[in-house]
């Protein structure tokens, strides 16, 4: 009974000692940690091959004889985790305790993925998912109503669809840009619900439970405060968040998968997937959209309106009722046109905070005759550096400069290691002949042909200047919609050589060298102090250059990482050379009946040999962070 609760008492403090002990020299050898379930496996399997190598041994066991066995073990497990982190790479599994989240995450993934399935099959859209075409009208409808079925991710792609005329055919522009202003509205009773969870039960005097508007994130009603004043409430949908997250998912996984093609690795749809992730995070926080009103509203004049926030809270909006109609149905207006696009432009050239979602629906004709923004969920902010850069690429364009707009394009842009600019400078100025040139009329297409062109060149264009661009293309269809054929690029140019004139009058001038004077002041009082310090050693013999090597802590840390991958190879090549001598070598003490001294010093070195191999394996298939 005693050597039965021996047994049964110290097996299993064995063996945990002996996987950690294990673990400890596996993390130390392959520099890196392993998990304890990984370990033991490993230790498992090596005990069961070392006790059946040595489990039938007649000889009288000795210690060289043990650290052979113990040497054996340690390379059985070392092997084993080695190969099992080439194959599955430590932290490529999650721990056990996040494998039900991790399924019921799935669980509701699949079902979404079921869910969108089934609208598009629902709508008639299952023939062209599985890559056929068919014949027949009604494919716009189809797809507007699968969108606006599937929620609030697929609403707002069919709002930036709906502003691309230059992409799709008119019928279809048509039909999804009901999805601004026309999708249903959420139950009263849960909005309610919601109302007074955020802002409590006596907040308004009196609500309509009508909505003014509903759209793919809120929908808007019409208020009156405590106070008696006008007000709108844009109230998010309940549980909306949940499923833009689930969609955002859903989004996130394609775009890794699509990253992996040649095509989505150039157009970058990773970073793209990750931006409209996060924006579409900010407009569901409404506090972001009454900052980004303050914002817009600190640089902006009064030509067109903007609503004031009385109240904000993540997923309640209170702000003045602007009253009009929105621009679908109001009278064509040039001048509006222009007055927008310049609102837009100098948002975008002087101020650096902008709307970035100036599609239709957001836009209203007031009953004064200006016109009013709406929905600042989305806004843009651009640093003083980029904009002036986007000026001169601008002006650049307008003079029809082409080393002038390589200069600005590569400001604007991250340029690879290596560019060949005189090849560069060419082919802008074949794009501007194409679209400049005499007897042409510049159009927003002129800025997709750029993009086709500094993606070819390997340009990366900061997300701040695409959400510039962005905007301006969706703002072109706003501007078609308040004036058809009214020319975006011309207006703008006319726009910037306007506001370079502005800068060329004498008090401008004086101003900009004023502030530049005061800028370059306090360089220029330290300049004679140093140049007399220069000058001073140059004449006492004291003047050298210091210059450190592997000044950067990433540059030390490859080099040395590369000198212990080196260390150890040729240590484990020593070591395994010197095996193989010993074990060819006859003579020397007896430990067993067939095993001598020199066999036993030859073993243990393979063993370390083959430890430091698995050592410098393990590092090479290593992921890179």
């Amino acid at each position: 009974m005693g050597d039965f609760l021996v047994y049964t008492i110290g097996f299993p403090v064995t063996f945990v000692l002996l996987v950690l002990g294990m673990s400890l020299a596996a993390r130390r050898i392959l520099g890196l940690r392993v998990g304890l379930v990984r370990t033991g496996l490993a230790c498992l399997l090596a005990m069961s091959i070392a006790t059946g190598l040595f489990g039938e041994t007649t000889a009288t066991p000795t210690t060289s004889l043990a650290t052979i066995q113990l040497g054996l073990s340690l390379l059985v497990v070392i092997g084993l985790l080695a190969f099992a982190e080439i194959v599955v790479p430590t932290g490529s599994i999650p721990p056990p305790t996040e494998w039900w989240g991790m399924a019921r995450r799935r669980i509701a993934r699949t079902r979404r993925y079921s869910r969108i399935t089934a609208i598009a099959f629902r709508h008639g859209l299952g023939p062209y998912l599985r890559g056929r075409e068919r014949s027949g009208t009604g494919l716009a409808r189809s797809l507007r109503l699968a969108l606006q079925d599937a929620g609030v991710t697929f609403v707002k792609l069919g709002q930036v669809l709906s502003t691309r005329a230059d992409l799709l055919p008119q019928d279809f522009v048509d039909e999804l840009s009901l999805l601004q202003d026309k999708v249903p509205p959420a139950q009263w009773d849960d909005v309610r619900a919601l109302l007074d969870t955020e802002l409590g039960p006596d907040a308004f005097r009196e609500i309509d439970p009508q909505p003014l508007a509903a759209a793919s994130i809120a929908q808007v009603h019409r208020a009156v405060l405590a106070s008696g004043a006008e007000v709108v409430v844009k109230v998010q949908r309940p549980d909306v968040r949940a499923v833009a997250e689930g969609d955002l998912d859903i989004v996130s996984r394609l775009a890794e998968t699509l990253q992996r093609t040649r095509w989505g690795s150039a157009l970058g749809v990773r970073d793209l997937a990750a931006g409209f992730a996060a924006a579409l995070r900010e407009e569901l926080d409404f506090r972001v959209e009454a900052r980004n009103i303050a914002a817009v509203a600190a640089v902006s004049d009064s030509s067109v309106g903007l609503p004031h926030v009385h109240q904000s809270t993540s997923r309640v909006l209170v702000m003045d009722r602007l009253h009009g109609v929105p621009v679908r149905g109001a009278a064509e207006d040039e001048g509006l046109a222009r007055t927008l696009l310049r609102f837009v432009l100098r948002q975008v050239m002087l101020d650096g905070v902008f709307h970035a979602d100036p599609h239709p629906g957001n836009v209203l004709l007031l009953s004064d005759g200006r016109l009013g923004l709406l929905d600042f969920g989305s806004v843009g902010r651009i640093d003083s550096g980029l904009r002036a850069a986007l000026q001169r690429l601008l002006l650049a364009l307008d003079r029809s400069d082409p080393a002038g707009l390589t200069d600005s394009l590569l400001e604007l842009t991250s340029r690879p290691e290596e560019i060949d600019e005189q090849r560069l400078e060419r082919a802008l100025g074949q794009f501007m002949a194409r679209h400049l040139g005499a007897g042409m009329r510049p159009d927003v297409e002129m800025f997709g042909d750029l993009f086709a062109l500094v993606s070819r060149f390997g340009l990366s264009v900061p997300p701040e200047i695409a959400a510039v661009f962005r905007t301006l293309a969706t703002l072109e269809g706003t501007l078609g919609v308040l004036s058809p054929g009214f020319n975006i690029v011309v207006e703008s140019r006319a726009f910037a050589a306007e506001q370079i004139s502005e800068r060329l009058t004498p008090e401008s001038v004086q101003r900009t060298m004023t502030e530049e004077l005061q800028a370059v002041l306090p360089m220029l009082r330290r300049l004679p102090r140093r140049i007399d310090r220069i000058t001073g050693a140059v004449e006492q013999g004291r003047l050298s250059m210091s210059v450190r090597l592997f000044a950067d802590e990433r540059d030390r840390s490859y080099v040395t990482g590369l000198l212990h991958q080196v260390m150890l190879t040729v240590l484990g090549a020593t070591a395994g050379v010197m095996a193989v001598l010993l074990l060819g070598s006859a003579g020397g003490p007896q430990v067993a009946a067939d095993v001598g001294l020199y066999q036993v010093f030859g073993y243990n070195l393979l063993i370390i040999s083959v430890l430091l191999g698995l050592r410098v394996v393990v590092a090479v298939f290593r992921p890179r962070a």
